[in-house]
């Protein structure tokens, strides 16, 4: 074990000390961050993997560079416990990215794995080393950790229900500035590849199941609504009914245009609910997000709509229709589930991304706040929630721009009159569209993996109030 280099805590610094302090402790962190970014490149990453052992776990510089070893004993004396946790996060992603990049998964999964090593610390004569194992042993219970086990958690033996969800709970990563720009890249990188994966095996999935050509080699079911799946699609698609939502939400942006703030926040709720079934659970869901709206930024009812205002509002109404507080379920996302409208909440989050789709980051944000949330219930206690959350994922990956859905009646006869009670009359068809012509299959699954490393107009009345 490394012997104590420094073992008492500067006190009563004046400003000046502490000054120096600050940028003592930015040259020890850039020295860290320099070694490792130079030993990935250099070594293999089992190499790496020990060496990041003996600094961070064993706090030992025998089998490797004391002049490191020193630069993290200086963040120890220094007594800043943020800056330890944050400097062992961004070594961390440091890491990942570069694995990630070149594939290397197996590492990945032994670099989390290396803190399932740490134990409760236990008192020492060194007030260096006691500090050192109680940061550790808090970086492996705090959030740093539980954000770091996302990279891994569908590698894992036994899979909890949440881990199908992985693609919304990297989000609050990489939305958080706060974030080493590694843990952001890291998850964003990881966050679209699993949300292209999950469109392609569904698109595949969609096609196959329901084509007698390809009975034998049937793709693997995506979602966890089994045999329903093709149902839920099926009325998914139908909610589009004779009104495409894209052409839908450009007719409102392009009427509320010249409109002031006050009116606008009238005419959300009727946007919302156009198109939806005419009944009483649409006429009070318009009620209720109108009463939510009365007193909304009121300081701003008489200036125009401008793209700050729409970005805020649609904000609070993500907010209104999932979670008010970042935390809890939302009113009104409550009462929507307990009448088992996952596919109208869905659609209504669908009708506010089109019409600002910058909010897209704050939806995905809200939702994992929402997966959060049900994460210690076990997943028969939270069915309702959990058909919503897989609901989400095939509406949006439905409307997706590089995939289109359409549903056919196979008879012929008014291929409009869509029914719920008749769903076997119906067959969907999913197309894959990409840019490339004559993509093949294993082409496209290509396009997914490789993401990682580089970032029908309808007839429509035409008003909507």
């Amino acid at each position: 074990m490394v012997t104590d280099v420094i073992s008492e805590s500067p006190a009563n610094n004046s400003p000046s000390q502490l000054n120096k302090l600050g940028v003592r402790i930015q040259e020890a962190q850039e020295r860290i961050y320099r070694f490792f970014l130079d030993i990935v490149k250099q070594k293999s990453p089992p190499e790496v993997v020990q060496e990041f052992r003996h600094l961070f776990i064993d706090y030992n510089a025998a089998p490797g560079e004391p002049e490191i070893i020193q630069a993290i004993s200086e963040l120890v004396f220094a007594n800043n416990e943020k800056e330890y946790r944050d400097t062992i996060k961004r070594c961390c992603y440091i890491l990942i990215n570069n694995w990630y990049i070149s594939r290397n998964h197996t590492n990945i999964q032994a670099l989390v794995d290396l803190f399932t090593e740490v134990r409760s610390p236990q008192r020492t004569i060194s007030p260096t080393l006691s500090r050192q194992r109680t940061w550790l042993w808090n970086f492996v219970n705090g959030p740093e950790y539980h954000e770091l086990k996302l990279f891994v958690s569908r590698y894992a033996e036994k899979e909890h229900w949440s881990n199908r969800y992985q693609s919304y709970l990297l989000v609050p990563q990489y939305t958080n500035l706060n974030n080493p720009v590694e843990q952001r890249e890291a998850a964003r990188a990881l966050s679209l590849k699993l949300k292209e994966q999950f469109k392609l095996e569904l698109a595949m999935y969609t096609a196959r199941s329901q084509s007698g050509a390809h009975k034998d080699r049937i793709n693997h079911n995506p979602t966890a609504l089994g045999d329903n799946v093709i149902d839920f699609i099926k009325k998914i698609v139908a909610k589009n009914g004779i009104f495409n939502h894209d052409h839908l939400a450009h007719i409102f942006l392009e009427q509320t245009k010249t409109i002031n703030y006050e009116c606008f926040k009238y005419s959300v709720p009727k946007y919302l609910v156009f198109s939806l079934p005419n009944n009483t659970i649409c006429h009070t869901l318009e009620e209720k997000i109108a009463e939510k709206l009365v007193a909304l930024y009121v300081d701003y009812h008489e200036q125009p709509l401008d793209d700050a205002l729409l970005l805020r509002t649609c904000n609070r109404l993500i907010d209104y229709l999932t979670t008010e507080d970042a935390n809890k379920p939302s009113e009104l996302f409550i009462w929507l589930m307990s009448q088992s409208h996952h596919i109208l909440l869905a659609i209504l989050l669908l009708k506010i991304i089109l019409i600002c789709p910058n909010t897209r980051n704050h939806l995905e944000t809200s939702i994992a706040r929402l997966i959060e949330y049900y994460v210690n219930y076990p997943e028969e206690d939270c069915q309702w929630a959990i058909v919503f959350f897989e609901v989400f994922k095939i509406a949006f990956a439905i409307y997706a721009d590089d995939v289109q859905y359409n549903l056919i009646k196979m008879d012929g006869d008014n291929p409009e009159e869509f029914s719920e009670l008749d769903l076997d009359a119906y067959r969907v068809f999913s197309q894959l569209r990409p840019t490339d012509t004559g993509i093949t299959e294993d082409d496209a699954k290509n396009k997914v993996d490789s993401s990682i490393s580089s970032t029908q107009t309808n007839h429509l009345s035409p008003t909507l109030s």
